[in-house]
């Protein structure tokens, strides 16, 4: 008899196929997002689930479901799973590397440099019929060339944006929880460490690239923004929840910073409503990583790693090895 596992949401019917050769599949063709008591009782006798970043796969799930065996996650991020119940209950945790970091850098880019040249608030208003003549001065913004890249977090991600300054001759700064070697520093476009305080002081766009923790939660906020430059730019691809976005939505209104790319928010799909009456935001619905070619490679990356899961192999981006013991 084949393992049974849930599909949670709807995914590349090549997937399905896929895993439909290794399993009985419970997959979610009409892309029902299940509440956490749904969840409880849709993985009642699954072997495994391949989970999106929009469950919240909990102690209780966990609890309620003895039998699991693997928790494989469609994302580089898991903060939706609670790992150290999983582990305690000897259920793999797995996520998604790699397969997405060129992507999500190029879209890290998009934003910044669609907030640092005003490029939303200058379509909005074409859009409203207000171009009547051209002006010298019409929507000034900020360079990109030659400026001051600051990054928060210099994991993959993080690096696959700092070379994509070498082009723009920028200096880039970051910080992070520990120093890079050196010869990745330097493959990063000579990357400096500096004190979270100086980047913020020094960036003329600060990019945030930091997995979200307890630790990580509101990183940057009222105090932080405030030691920015009022011509900076501020752009979020990690999490929702690392920017504290009451804050946020204070400094853009009051121009104490000059514009941010979000792509992330605290409590998505849901949103502070006032983001929506600030002109110098760039707002985006969590799609960094979303090339066709890099969400399929994540989709079949999350099944491979729960068919060696199941049959006894280890997962190749097992996030709990001491599972495996």
């Amino acid at each position: 008899m084949k393992p049974k596992i849930l599909v949670t949401r709807a995914v590349f019917p090549e997937v399905i196929d896929l895993l439909a050769q290794h399993f009985e599949v419970e997959s979610n063709p009409s892309d029902q997002m299940y509440t956490e008591d749904e969840l409880i009782v849709k993985l009642r006798g699954k072997d495994g689930i391949l989970a999106t970043p929009s469950e919240r796969i909990s102690s209780d799930v966990i609890a309620a479901n003895p039998q699991l065996k693997a928790i494989c996650n469609m994302a580089v991020g898991f903060n939706n799973i609670d790992v150290e119940a999983a582990t305690r209950a000897r259920i793999m945790v797995t996520n998604t590397p790699e397969v997405l970091n060129q992507t999500t850098a190029d879209f890290a880019w998009a934003l910044m440099m669609a907030a640092a040249r005003r490029v939303t608030e200058s379509e909005h208003w074409l859009r409203a019929g207000q171009w009547q003549k051209w002006r010298f001065d019409t929507f000034l913004g900020a360079d990109v060339y030659g400026s001051t890249l600051g990054i928060l977090g210099m994991g993959r991600i993080g690096q696959a944006i700092a070379r994509r300054s070498l082009g723009f001759d920028m200096r880039v700064l970051y910080h992070n929880r520990s120093r890079l070697p050196a010869e990745q520093e330097a493959h990063a476009n000579n990357a400096t460490l500096v004190s979270k305080e100086e980047l913020l002081r020094s960036a003329d766009h600060l990019i945030l690239v930091l997995p979200y923790s307890p630790q990580t939660h509101h990183a940057i906020g009222a105090a932080e923004l405030a030691l920015m430059k009022p011509g900076a730019t501020l752009v979020n691809i990690a999490r929702g929840g690392i920017v504290d976005d009451v804050a946020l939505i204070a400094a853009l209104r009051e121009r104490r910073i000059a514009a941010a790319g979000l792509d992330v928010f605290e409590n998505e799909p849901r949103f502070h409503p006032d983001f929506l009456t600030l002109p110098n935001v760039v707002l985006t619905p969590h799609i960094a990583s979303a090339s066709e070619p890099t969400r399929r490679a994540m989709a079949f990356c999350a099944a491979e790693n729960l068919i060696a899961a199941l049959s006894g192999a280890q997962p190749q981006n097992i996030l709990n090895p001491e599972v495996r013991g």
